[in-house]
């Protein structure tokens, strides 16, 4: 799978893979300061109609950027979507994002893997010293989707280190589901899900691709 490359299989590794892996680890540490307005997990879960509303609004600015129709934006067609967006970023940092988020590696971006780079850049673009207010990748409503995206996974990383463990996805599940046995399935569940290169620790593009599941943005393509 793309942006995936030889990470350590030990759950204590926090290794980043990859240069940009190590900038989202360092910006969600600074975002994690600032902790999560989020209480449960049930609180996620209730914002999902939300959130794929949203996402769906998108798909227009998707197809405008798919410059050839073709279903999938190519590394060519992401640089006019960044000059647009008037996203300042270097030909080596798109090209890291797009490898990171392509993951069928077959170089063409679709709707979903769209998404996850827009918010990967959204967190990236976080400036300490900025005002919350100011759009940062000139698309303010998907950007205060975004923000959510961010905020439970704050939620989730109980310890702040950048990483989801199993035993904080159960920590999180059981804040939610006090008492109920199936509480734990259902975090190793959802943690299996979110956790695609089985190394034991979920980061925030793993996340992302996983959320985009779950609010249903797959199907939403296969019914276009």
């Amino acid at each position: 799978m793309g942006g995936v490359h030889g990470k350590s299989e030990s759950p204590t590794a926090s290794i980043p893979e990859t240069k940009l892996e190590a900038k989202v680890i360092e910006a969600m540490k600074r975002r994690e300061t600032k902790g999560s307005s989020l209480k449960s997990f049930n609180s996620i879960i209730l914002k999902f109609p939300k959130i794929d509303g949203s996402f769906r609004k998108c798909k227009a600015t998707f197809e405008k950027f798919d410059e050839d129709g073709s279903g999938a934006i190519d590394p060519q067609e992401l640089k006019h979507c960044f000059l647009e967006l008037e996203i300042n970023s270097t030909d080596e940092e798109i090209n890291d994002l797009f490898e990171a988020c392509d993951i069928n590696e077959d170089r063409g971006m679709n709707f979903n893997e769209f998404i996850v780079l827009l918010c990967l850049v959204y967190l990236l673009k976080d400036d300490p010293t900025a005002s919350h207010a100011k759009s940062r990748i000139g698309m303010p409503n998907l950007e205060a989707t975004f923000e959510t995206l961010v905020d439970a996974f704050v939620f989730l990383d109980k310890n702040k280190d950048g990483y989801v463990s199993k035993n904080e996805m159960v920590v999180a599940i059981h804040e939610t589901t006090s008492g109920e046995r199936s509480s734990g399935r259902i975090a190793m569940k959802r943690f299996e899900e979110m956790d695609w290169d089985r190394n034991g620790m979920v980061n925030f593009k793993e996340f992302l691709f996983a959320f985009t599941r779950w609010v249903g943005i797959e199907d939403a393509e296969e019914d276009v």
